[in-house]
């Protein structure tokens, strides 16, 4: 008889999976943006802005969602009650990258990037600094993480269905403000395996598992950011999470490549 499979469930207290838009301004209200996430009896609900906020606009805006997080994440800290939250844009760049501009870790990517696109900021948009940049790539430069999959697109290709060049570069500069202001582990960069009773934020990449779950009533943006929070708890529960997903089999040479270009937790 096969022996049974070893499970190392993490059991975070909250899974969140948000789908994410770089289109207009960081403080403009897009139907775009969507959040869910589990409640105490692991049903996975949308985070209604109506709730939290006496905003005129029922929809998110990027501003909007760092602001939730953070406090999210802060919360978790304070109750040490970790969360884990799955977000659908890129958090780093081909190695390629990393050599033209002579960047030598993660951490100086994102502090270079921020200072060149600073699309934080509330009234700009991702494309006032597509035109003249001194920093960008081309469309057929893939992280190794996208060349394990069949279907992600690079991160600088923009303007194609199923682009995440246009979110991924809107954001970076709140994932630097998470990452400076928060506890939080960002995964893989700050280590393959996040300490016990850390929270942590991955990048995900919905199209690999929206299709698992009914999609009833939800749009797709909704879809996406339901799939993501119920993958993450059923992950989580199954032992899977931390035993596979968060441990995927690269070898040494190919872990050094991620921890600088980052992985789509998912792939393996």
């Amino acid at each position: 008889m096969a022996d049974a499979p070893v499970f190392d469930p993490m059991n975070f207290s909250k899974h969140i999976g948000i789908d994410y838009s770089g289109a207009a301004k960081a403080c403009t209200p897009s139907k775009t943006l969507q959040i869910y996430q589990t409640d105490l009896s692991g049903k996975v609900r949308p985070v209604s802005k109506e709730t939290i906020s006496k905003s005129a606009s029922r929809n998110w805006s990027r501003i909007e969602i760092y602001n939730w997080l953070s406090e999210q994440f802060s919360v978790a800290s304070t109750e040490k009650r970790p969360i884990i939250v799955g977000i659908d844009h890129g958090f780093s760049f081909p190695i390629s990258y990393f050599k033209r501009y002579r960047l030598k870790s993660w951490n100086s990517m994102l502090a270079d990037f921020c200072r060149h696109w600073p699309t934080d900021q509330a009234e700009v948009t991702v494309q006032q600094f597509r035109n003249g940049s001194k920093r960008t790539g081309d469309s057929k430069e893939l992280r190794l993480t996208e060349r394990w999959t069949s279907s992600a697109k690079s991160v600088f290709q923009f303007d194609v269905q199923g682009s995440v060049a246009k979110s991924t570069h809107a954001g970076l500069p709140f994932l630097n403000r998470i990452k400076q202001k928060q506890d939080v582990h960002v995964w893989p960069f700050d280590g393959w395996k996040p300490e016990t009773g850390r929270s942590v934020i991955a990048e995900v990449f919905p199209s690999i598992f929206r299709n698992r779950y009914a999609r009833d009533n939800r749009t797709v943006d909704q879809q996406d950011a339901f799939s993501i929070a119920s993958w993450l708890f059923q992950t989580d529960q199954d032992g899977y999470l931390n035993s596979r997903y968060l441990n995927p089999p690269l070898t040494s040479d190919q872990q050094n490549i991620a921890e600088l270009e980052g992985w789509i937790l998912g792939v393996c």
